[in-house]
């Protein structure tokens, strides 16, 4: 068809609209119908606006992400899953031993001399906190590449604490435990800096015990385990890092085993280990820090009766930094056997990564595997 005459046809359709517009009202008035049409051409100049507008920001959009690279994008870099550390008993020394693995179980190596308790990975994989000696001293931290040591320290107010529990996120601070004394001043939870001065206190329990267990991912709250002045523990609880009163998440009357808990590294789920009932083993347990949805963990084998000798006792779970795995202690012959073993967030896919029968204590980080 020629321009004419594809012009020809356009006007030929306009005149047939103008008229079938002209019949479907024939009460306005012709100002009326102007008015309608003029309404109708600025709408649709502004529907033509916006799309062009749309595309031209698509455009944008497209030269944007073609022309810089995509490393100089913004964006939060993922956590990567690790070593673990994790302590073996030591026949020969009567005590714990501290080691790190690769997360298949391989290329174990030794941190440090027996005497070394519950080890914590800083959360940039570069140090670990560990209990030491039994001397009631603050906790050590090791270079796991260097070896090189110094304590927390020292403690103000001649506390009895125990820090290292927990690294805050920035991995400035920990978290201490105070225990068996009366004065409130001299109980409860603190955070300290790493290098061991700016002592705060958090949580006030005298004559009892606050064990902390993890600190949330915005490093705000602390979650930790709490146990009365007779020895019982009541429950598990969330406390913001500054004070206030703390909420706990487990039910009364739970059988909690004496784990302050693991905080997700990507939400707000929380691991514990608990008994079903008294004539059962342990097994995971997790809730949600507002104490909402609490379910046990389908582990295969965990939480078996007591009676039955072959049932699996498990215990001190704890996230890996991307928040899709579970690491833990699973014991077995009626707890004269422990081994490493890790699950996915759901709680399958089990997978044993030690066979030694004497490895405990587990805590996943970011320091890179073997090469």
């Amino acid at each position: 068809m020629s321009l004419d005459a594809r012009a020809r046809r356009a006007t030929h359709d306009f005149r047939r609209a103008v008229e079938d517009l002209d019949r479907s009202a024939p009460d306005r008035t012709s100002f009326e119908r102007f008015d309608l049409a003029r309404r109708r051409r600025q709408r649709n100049a502004r529907v033509g606006v916006t799309l062009l507008a749309s595309v031209l920001a698509i455009i944008a959009i497209i030269f944007a992400t073609r022309a810089f690279p995509r490393a100089e994008q913004p964006a939060v870099p993922p956590a990567t899953n690790g070593r673990i550390v994790f302590v073996r008993y030591d026949q020969h020394s009567g005590g714990p031993v501290s080691f790190t693995m690769d997360p298949d179980g391989s290329d174990a190596r030794k941190v440090f001399f027996s005497g070394a308790e519950w080890p914590h990975w800083s959360p940039d994989g570069t140090q670990v906190s560990i209990f030491c000696c039994d001397d009631g001293r603050s906790p050590q931290i090791i270079n796991t590449d260097t070896g090189d040591l110094h304590e927390v320290g020292p403690l103000a107010r001649g506390l009895e604490q125990y820090c290292g529990f927990a690294w805050s996120p920035d991995g400035r601070r920990v978290a201490c435990g105070n225990f068996g004394l009366r004065d409130p001043r001299g109980t409860g939870i603190w955070t300290i800096r790493s290098d061991g001065v700016g002592l705060k206190q958090v949580t006030s329990n005298p004559g009892g015990e606050d064990a902390p267990g993890d600190f949330s991912l915005a490093g705000n709250r602390i979650v930790f385990i709490r146990r009365d002045g007779n020895d019982e523990v009541i429950g598990i609880f969330v406390v913001k890092v500054n004070g206030g009163t703390p909420a706990r998440i487990t039910p009364a009357g739970m059988i909690l085993d004496w784990f302050g808990g693991s905080w997700s590294p990507t939400g707000n789920h929380i691991l514990f280990a608990a008994k079903s009932d008294l004539d059962h083993r342990r097994a995971i347990w997790e809730v949600d820090a507002d104490g909402s949805e609490l379910h046990q963990l389908p582990i295969a084998e965990c939480g078996g009766p007591i009676a039955d000798p072959n049932s699996i006792d498990c215990s001190y779970p704890g996230w890996s930094p991307d928040g899709t795995r579970i690491v833990f202690t699973r014991a077995t012959k009626g707890g004269k056997r422990s081994d490493i073993a890790i699950v996915n967030a759901d709680g399958s896919g089990l997978v044993q990564i030690t066979h030694t029968g004497d490895a405990d204590e587990a805590d996943w980080g970011t320091h890179p595997v073997a090469s």
